[in-house]
């Protein structure tokens, strides 16, 4: 499965966390249509609701308000054909030999197979066709003196590109792979602690952007603060942020790796009329995710900017339907 998900977490003693994550995953529609969820945790307790469709027909105030706590993660899905039904939607609860972790994942994991019959030996029962699922038995089955240490040695484990939330009863974690594959940010709100997949997400709360998570990092918010190790594993020099999310995933006002990325597509578009200059009457954007690309195309070019193709605002993103149909 090829996942372009979003993400979002929040640490807030004091805030009604599920409806900011309602709102920040709200944000992040655009990463994925197929299902949502949320799971909180108060200290004591997991509880979860995922549904399949868009978050604004997955989660209502009834919803909302029995998701207590002052920890919450949030994910928005999208998979490929076969793989869009109600089972897969996260974040999924797994329990295990060390306890009871929710976990929202945004990636792919290219040994996944391996791992899946490895843990089917030891007697795991799968309940999901998820590498995500994956993730979080090898978490629960590692060694380790704690979460942090269990979720390193999971990480020697796993080979492709994982951006990872996961709450326990009492700690919120934020993890991302060595390579950076997919993107994960930090922010601060009122105190608290919030992460997402992308900074876009952190605005439409009110939170501050702080850093992105660094490659190979591990987050960790608890009654004792935040923490972060900060020591990518891995060599540093060693990175591969997925194209896409510049090209088309990530939305326009959003921060990756240190640019934000509507600049980033004009000046794409920049360099393109330089590669490959054509004598046109008008140059148009096309998906809407090309507008500043094709912006920066008729600034450089000369040729004059238009609209040839409008699209219906009322539906969502076509690419990543889950068949060529649906798309077409």
């Amino acid at each position: 499965m090829h996942e372009s998900c979003g993400v979002f977490g929040i640490y807030a003693p004091g805030l009604s966390v599920a409806r900011l994550v309602y709102f920040g995953l709200f944000a992040l529609q655009h990463r994925g249509q197929e299902s949502a969820g949320i799971a909180t945790a108060d200290g004591e307790r997991l509880r979860v609701h995922t549904r399949m469709g868009l978050v604004s027909q997955v989660f209502d105030e009834d919803v909302l308000s029995h998701l207590q706590g002052h920890i919450a993660i949030g994910h928005n899905r999208y998979s490929t054909t076969g793989s869009s039904r109600i089972n897969n939607a996260q974040p999924i609860v797994v329990h295990g030999p060390a306890g009871t972790i929710a976990l929202g994942h945004n990636g792919n994991i290219v040994n996944s197979a391996a791992l899946r019959q490895e843990l089917s030996d030891q007697g795991v029962v799968f309940n999901t066709s998820t590498d995500s699922e994956i993730i979080g038995y090898l978490i629960l089955r590692a060694p380790g003196r704690n979460w942090t240490e269990r979720i390193r040695h999971a990480m020697r484990r796993l080979e492709g590109a994982y951006s990872v939330v996961l709450a326990t009863e009492s700690e919120l974690f934020a993890v991302r792979d060595p390579l950076g594959v997919r993107p994960l940010c930090l922010g601060r709100l009122d105190g608290g602690w919030v992460v997402a997949s992308e900074s876009c997400a952190l605005d439409h709360i009110g939170a501050q952007f702080i850093r992105e998570v660094e490659r190979g990092e591990i987050v960790t918010v608890n009654g004792d603060g935040f923490q972060g190790d900060g020591s990518p594993q891995g060599e540093r020099d060693q990175k591969a942020l997925c194209v896409f999310e510049y090209i088309y995933f990530a939305r326009p006002d959003s921060i990756i790796n240190g640019r934000l990325i509507y600049p980033t597509r004009e000046a794409m578009g920049r360099l393109l009329s330089k590669e490959h200059p054509v004598q046109a009457d008008m140059v148009m954007g096309i998906p809407d995710s090309a507008t500043a690309a094709g912006i920066g195309y008729a600034q450089a070019s000369g040729v004059t900017y238009g609209e040839g193709i409008l699209k219906n605002r009322y539906v969502g993103r076509t690419f990543i339907q889950p068949d060529q149909r649906l798309r077409d």
